[in-house]
């Protein structure tokens, strides 16, 4: 078609060649109908191109399918949210489903409802997988959230009394961070190794006979106008509306060895790990793109993990 179009053209191109030679106005006019005629026959052929090209990316954009993936609102579901269009480009869609607790999240997956979640970091992950049977693995490390103190009732670590309360995360892995970082700040001291697996019972020192407060971690930023001071998740940390950089008493740092083993991670039933689906959703949320997304939207509450 196109050497055929060709070919017109270069005729016309020497008819006009040798009728303008001879200088005929009329002849110049007699010139144009085959010069559009030529234009119009080559638009449907370009056009054609253009149709076919875009229906084999649909089609391929079809054929890689559906990712589902259950995860906690903030920061997880949003950082999701980013990653959809990305994905969409490779031909996958991305289907999240929000959940407020951290119990759901592991069963659907674990029973194959969804493909992943992404809300939890690996002590979590292998503490449910010892106390509930489950058999669910590390993806892909994504994220990880410094653990912070918060003000509740008072405002810095200096106005701390006798009797203060301290609300705590419940579950055992959140709740040795919370304590270590308590530790870390000078308001207690654990026993010797009592470590990522401490809980209140190991606190060895409490000068000011502190109260902790133990609850689901989702309810620890809801008594903060009720306690001394919380100390919150990351993610909880945001949904409260609080800032680690500017509202926090005291947090992990980024280099710190707990902020790097608590890094949070896509989890999916055993044996899935190499899902095509899976190793595209992981890839897309370790690229710059998503870095960067975290890097302007969270203001030091989330951290890439390289």
């Amino acid at each position: 078609m196109k050497k055929k179009v060709l070919a017109v053209l270069l005729t016309g191109v020497l008819a006009a060649g040798i009728l303008t030679g001879c200088g005929g106005a009329a002849d110049d006019a007699a010139e144009t109908p085959a010069a559009e005629e030529t234009q119009e026959e080559a638009a449907p052929a370009e056009e054609e191109t253009a149709e076919q090209e875009q229906g084999e990316e649909t089609a391929s954009a079809e054929e890689k399918g559906t990712i589902t993936v259950a995860a906690s609102p903030t920061p997880h579901a949003e950082i999701l949210e980013a990653a959809k269009p990305i994905l969409a480009e490779q031909g996958w869609t991305l289907e999240v489903t929000v959940f407020d607790d951290y119990i759901l999240p592991n069963q659907v997956v674990d029973s194959g409802e969804l493909d992943a979640n992404y809300f939890q970091h690996i002590p979590y992950l292998d503490e449910f997988n010892a106390e509930r049977g489950t058999h669910l693995v590390n993806a892909g490390g994504i994220h990880y959230e410094p653990f912070g103190i918060y003000p509740g009732t008072k405002k810095s670590l200096d106005e701390v009394a006798d009797g203060d309360v301290i609300a705590v995360p419940n579950d055992t892995t959140n709740e040795a961070r919370a304590l270590l970082l308590l530790q870390d700040n000078g308001l207690i001291k654990l026993k010797e190794g009592a470590g990522l697996t401490a809980t209140v019972q190991d606190i060895e020192e409490n000068p000011h006979k502190l109260e902790i407060q133990e609850l689901e971690a989702a309810q620890v930023p809801r008594v903060k106008d009720e306690v001394a001071f919380v100390v919150l998740n990351g993610n909880y940390a945001l949904q409260a509306e609080f800032s680690v950089a500017k509202d926090s008493i005291a947090y992990e740092s980024a280099d710190s060895e707990a902020a790097k083993t608590y890094v949070n991670v896509i989890a999916v039933a055993e044996g899935n790990e190499n899902n095509e689906g899976i190793k595209a959703l992981v890839d897309v949320l370790k690229s710059d793109e998503i870095k960067q997304y975290i890097n302007e939207n969270y203001d030091g509450a989330v951290i890439p993990f390289n």
